[in-house]
C-alpha cells in the first residue's frame, strides 16, 4: 500500500506541506512548471532551496504580483514560524490588497473553479477551504456565508491549499498518516487583533486530532491552512507505521528555531502483507495505583474493564507510602475504546484517578481457524508475521472437551496437538 507519513513535530502550514510534497516528485522543478500554468493569475510558485539546521529542504514561496508575503514579527511576543497570511497591520478591518481580497467562500470558489485542474484536485481544495470557512464561522460566531477570509481568503493562501491538493494527486498515496500536530505556544497578531496560539479557528479545525505543545518553542507553529490540509487528507494520526521508504522531502518554514522549522514528508510502501504481517499502531495505556482492594475485587474489576473494551489488563505489585503493599493496575486500550475504559476502571476500583500514556506496539497479523480433533471441532488462534508462526488452541474449548471426555486438560492438549500434527 502506498503510504504517505507527515511528521509535523514543528507544526504544519500550507508552504511547508507543500514544499515538503513537491520534494517527492519525480521531477520537482518540472512539477512547480506545472503549478505556474494553473492559471492563478499573478502569481508565481518559486522553488527555492534552504537549510534548517543543517538539513537541505525547500522552501516553496508565493509570489503575488511580484512579492511574496512577510510575516509581521513587529510584536515581541508573538515569533510566528509561519504565518499563512498576515493582516496588514495599518488596517485591522480591511487587508493589503497587493497580497489580499476581501473574499467570501463564493469568491474562493470561483477562483478555484477557474483553475486548469483535474476534476479531483478541485474537489479537494474546495473541501479544505470549506473546513475553513467552518471553522472561521465557528470562530467569530456566524454562518458560512458570512465569513470573509482574512489571513487564509487571499491568493498565496489560495495557492499553498491548490499545490497541496495538486501534489497529492500527483503522488496519488493510498493511506496517509500524520504524526501529533506541534501547535507550539504565545500569542499570534491577525486581522481581528491578538490571539492566542493555536489560533481559535485552528484550534477547531484540530479537535480531535491529537496536538501538542511543548512550552518551549514560542510561535504559531500550526496554521489554519495547514490545520484544515492535514483534517482532509489525513487518515491516521499516531507514531511512523510500518513502511518502506522510498523518498523523503522536507518543506521548510520562514523562521529559524534552535530546532529544524521542518515539515518532513516520507513516502513509501505500508502494505502489512509486504512488510511480513507485522503492524505498528498506536495504544494508550491506562494506569492507577491501588493500596486497599482485594485480589478478588482487583480480579473484577479487571473483568470488567475487559468487558469495557480493554485490549489487555494486569497488575504489578508495588509499594506504596508508608511501607504498604499495593497494587499498580493497567489496561491498553485504543483511541476509540478511551473513555469506556477510563470510566470502567474508576468504576470498579477505587483510584481517584487515572493518568495516560500514548504508546507504540508492533503486533502480529491475529486470525482464527477451527480444527477437526479426537475431541470433536475446536478453535485455534494463529498469529504470523517475520517468519514467525504461532498457534494455540483456545482454552475454553479445551476445557469444556476435557470434562465432557472425563479426561485432564493436559490429555485434552496433547490430543489436539497429535491432530494438530497430522
Amino acid at each position: 500500500m502506498k503510504t504517505l507519513y507527515l511528521d509535523c513535530s514543528m507544526g504544519a502550514a500550507g508552504d511547508m506541506l507543500a514544499a515538503a510534497l513537491l520534494e517527492l516528485q519525480p521531477d520537482p522543478a518540472a512539477a512547480t512548471a506545472e503549478l505556474n500554468a494553473l492559471g492563478l493569475d499573478g502569481v508565481e510558485f518559486v522553488r527555492e532551496p534552504v537549510t534548517r539546521c543543517g538539513i537541505a529542504a525547500t522552501h516553496l514561496s508565493v509570489r503575488v504580483n511580484g512579492e511574496e508575503e512577510v510575516p509581521d514579527h513587529s510584536n515581541p511576543l508573538n515569533h510566528p514560524a509561519h504565518l499563512d497570511h498576515p493582516a496588514h497591520p495599518a488596517h485591522p478591518d480591511h487587508l493589503d490588497h497587493h497580497h489580499h481580497a476581501h473574499r467570501s467562500l463564493a469568491d474562493i470558489f470561483g477562483v478555484i473553479d477557474g483553475l486548469r485542474f483535474m476534476p479531483k484536485v478541485v474537489e479537494n481544495a474546495r473541501a479544505v477551504y470549506s473546513l475553513l470557512a467552518a471553522a472561521e464561522g465557528r470562530a467569530h460566531g456566524c454562518s458560512v456565508d458570512l465569513v470573509h477570509f482574512h489571513e487564509v481568503g487571499a491568493l498565496d493562501a489560495v495557492a499553498d491549499i491548490v499545490a497541496c491538493c495538486f501534489l497529492m494527486d500527483s503522488l496519488a498515496p493510498e493511506k496517509i498518516v500524520a504524526s501529533p500536530v506541534h501547535v507550539g505556544f504565545g500569542s499570534v497578531r491577525c486581522a481581528h487583533g491578538t490571539l492566542p496560539v493555536p489560533a481559535p479557528a485552528t484550534a477547531f479545525l484540530l479537535e480531535g486530532v491529537p496536538a501538542y505543545s511543548d512550552g518551549i518553542t514560542r510561535g504559531e507553529l500550526c496554521t489554519p491552512t495547514g490545520a484544515a490540509l492535514l483534517r482532509h487528507f489525513v487518515s491516521e494520526f499516531g507514531p511512523m507505521p510500518l513502511m518502506r521508504v522510498a523518498a523523503i522531502g522536507h518543506g521548510a518554514g520562514m523562521k529559524d528555531f534552535p530546532r529544524a522549522n521542518v515539515v518532513r514528508a516520507l513516502l513509501g510502501e505500508g502494505d502489512l502483507s509486504a512488510t511480513g504481517g507485522v503492524a505498528v499502531e498506536e495504544v494508550l495505556e491506562i494506569a492507577c495505583n491501588i493500596d486497599d482492594m482485594t485480589g478478588e475485587d482487583l480480579a473484577f474489576a479487571a473483568e470488567e474493564v475487559r468487558a469495557a473494551g480493554a485490549l489487555d489488563v494486569w497488575m504489578q505489585p508495588a509499594l506504596m507510602k508508608k511501607g504498604r503493599p499495593g497494587t499498580i493496575f493497567l489496561a491498553l486500550c485504543d483511541a476509540a475504546r478511551r473513555d469506556a475504559v477510563v470510566a470502567a476502571v474508576l468504576r470498579h476500583t477505587t483510584t481517584l484517578g487515572v493518568r495516560e500514556t500514548r504508546v507504540g506496539r508492533t503486533i502480529l497479523s491475529r486470525g482464527e481457524e477451527v480444527v477437526a480433533t479426537p475431541l470433536g471441532d475446536l478453535r485455534r488462534k494463529v498469529a504470523e508475521g517475520n517468519g514467525i508462526v504461532r498457534a494455540k488452541f483456545e482454552h475454553d474449548d479445551l476445557a469444556a472437551a476435557a470434562r465432557a471426555r472425563g479426561v485432564s486438560l493436559a490429555e485434552a492438549r496433547a490430543l489436539a496437538k497429535a491432530a494438530e500434527r497430522r
